[in-house]
């Protein structure tokens, strides 16, 4: 089983470091008082021997030479792998980013200035840097830190996916898309009584539009920019969705959702929806 204790200075990152490894299937507590971490790990190794703990501990928790002994040595007597990541960063980017995030250090309680919060945090958190790797984020964007981090784990980086959602704009846009596109200038194949009944998957409707230079026009000027934003977007994220929507959800936006799709598909990994579509149409 593996135990991964956050710490650091506040206002260091600790937050993204944990969010970082929930999403990279560990199992996270934050703030947990170091009392509990022996009962919470042998739970979880008597439960599951193979799980993955993440907990993170501030200065509040008080962390002393002989609580951090006795946790090594229980670790040791049931073969707990324990690592420690301690975030670091330089006192005045800390003070700066208090200063724009108007949040108030844990210890300014105790009614000193943030310099000498920021001084008596390093002292009572200095066991667990003594027994960590450290990891300074004085110069590195919340983006850098969550590499910085999967870097430190081991953990390749997850594969950047594309959705592409058709939908009919009556029904209402996915709440969820990052793009929505409207593809209601393109000529409505729904009033020719002899195409209503197909929907974009249909070879009608395609050869519909493969004879509308208009139709090509839009799909590439879509793809274009789409291009160009994954490429600005993927080293801060993973995934992306983009809506294509007309009036119904059953014609236009299944076309170009469908040509975008097979557009994009050689390239990445691309999970192809169409809404308004019954799953026996698809």
């Amino acid at each position: 089983m593996k135990l991964t204790l956050i710490s650091g200075l506040s206002g260091s990152g600790k937050s993204i470091a944990l969010k970082t490894l929930e999403d990279c299937g560990f199992f996270c507590v934050d703030n947990l008082p170091p009392a509990l971490l022996p009962e919470l790990a042998k739970w979880h190794y008597v439960n599951n021997a193979k799980a993955k703990i993440a907990v993170s501990i501030d200065c509040r928790s008080r962390v002393s030479n002989e609580r951090f002994e006795r946790l090594s040595d229980m670790a040791k007597a049931v073969s707990i792998e324990v690592s420690i990541l301690f975030l670091d960063a330089r006192d005045e980017t800390l003070i700066r980013r208090f200063s724009e995030t108007r949040r108030t250090h844990p210890l300014l309680k105790e009614q000193i200035s943030l310099e000498k919060a920021i001084e008596k945090e390093r002292e009572i958190l200095e066991i667990l840097r003594q027994n960590a790797y450290v990891m300074d984020t004085t110069y590195l964007t919340p983006q850098q830190l969550v590499m910085r981090v999967r870097s430190w784990l081991g953990v390749a980086d997850s594969p950047f996916v594309l959705t592409i959602e058709s939908f009919g704009f009556k029904y209402g846009i996915p709440s969820d898309a990052d793009f929505v596109f409207d593809v209601r200038e393109l000529p409505n194949p729904y009033y020719d009584k002899n195409l209503r009944e197909y929907t974009g998957l249909d070879a009608p409707i395609q050869d519909f539009f493969a004879q509308n230079k208009d139709a090509e026009t839009l799909i590439n000027d879509i793809a274009g920019y789409l291009k160009n934003r994954i490429e600005k977007l993927k080293s801060s994220r993973n995934h992306l969705k983009i809506a294509i929507g007309c009036t119904g959800g059953k014609h236009r936006s299944v076309f170009v959702a469908n040509a975008l799709s097979e557009h994009f598909q050689a390239a990445l990994p691309v999970l192809l929806k169409h809404r308004q579509l019954p799953e026996r149409e698809r």
